[in-house]
């Protein structure tokens, strides 16, 4: 499986998830959340953080959101944290 950054614009792809949870975090400009104003990286950590730490009607409402967008973000999310060793992540990035 090939993953690709869904970032604006990028059109990188990576063989690991790992890698591409790298890449974001390293490569792309942090986001302030529109919800609590705290800064996370793009990406992954950003879903992450907006479903972890908010409800899904902050979210909607913040983001313009709809059930789809929501539903689509819970599935990468559940499937990164299925397939990615996390701590190879923090491992890295600590590097």
């Amino acid at each position: 499986m090939t993953w690709e950054c869904a970032i604006v614009d990028c059109e990188a792809s990576y063989e690991e998830v790992e890698a591409l949870i790298v890449h974001q975090t390293e490569s792309h400009e942090r986001r302030e959340c529109r919800i609590c104003s705290s800064v996370v990286p793009d990406g992954y950590f950003a879903i992450r953080h907006a479903l972890d730490e908010h409800t899904r009607a902050e979210y909607v409402r913040a983001y313009g959101a709809d059930a789809d967008d929501v539903r689509r973000r819970e599935e990468v999310k559940a499937e990164i944290e299925r397939l990615a060793d996390l701590q190879s992540v923090v491992d890295r990035l600590n590097a």
